[in-house]
């Protein structure tokens, strides 16, 4: 039986290891909104690894996200990292009482095992702490993520946060008020 992975914050050296996380999934449907609905739509990508530059652009992010008191949280089954959570401590442009759940990835043999369960609750508990009001989440539109956020308690928001979807207009933009 394989131990379930130990989940701890990362540190400022480790935020790099996010990118070992394997992403392998295959997508069939995802969401787009229209009318200010959830529609899920056929769309098939076979997703074998991270797009080509994204650790290159992204690193960067989270690594001034981190400096700025993010939140990092790292499961690891020894030496390997197999998912990870990131929650930017900085208040989101138009939802200033949110936090961003910028970062969400369980690596494809760890999925359905709860674990990413497991890192929003933490990362919930530490926002709460924190005073504000709940998460603020640019969502990949794939089906299987966004109904995970919403089985969470998500909801679709009226006006994405104007920065977030600029960055990533194909995103869902959902929040989680606590």
């Amino acid at each position: 039986m394989t131990m379930a992975p130990v989940i701890r914050p990362l540190q400022r050296s480790e935020v790099e290891l996010v990118w070992q996380i394997e992403r392998r999934e295959i997508v069939q449907e995802i969401y787009q909104v229209a009318d200010g609905k959830l529609h899920l739509r056929p769309q098939f990508y076979d997703t074998r690894e991270w797009p080509d530059g994204e650790p290159e652009i992204y690193t960067p992010i989270l690594l001034d996200c981190f400096d700025h008191g993010g939140i990092f949280l790292g499961a690891f089954t020894g030496e390997s990292l197999v998912a990870a959570s990131v929650v930017d401590a900085r208040p989101v442009g138009d939802y200033p009482n949110l936090r961003q759940l910028a970062f969400l990835h369980v690596s494809h043999d760890w999925r359905g095992k709860k674990l990413a369960l497991r890192l929003y609750q933490l990362c919930k508990d530490t926002v709460v702490r924190s005073g504000a009001e709940g998460f603020y989440i640019s969502s990949t539109p794939t089906r299987r993520t966004v109904e995970f956020y919403l089985r969470q308690g998500a909801k679709l928001v009226t006006r994405p946060d104007t920065t977030l979807v600029a960055i990533e207009p194909e995103d869902i933009h959902l929040a989680h008020w606590f």
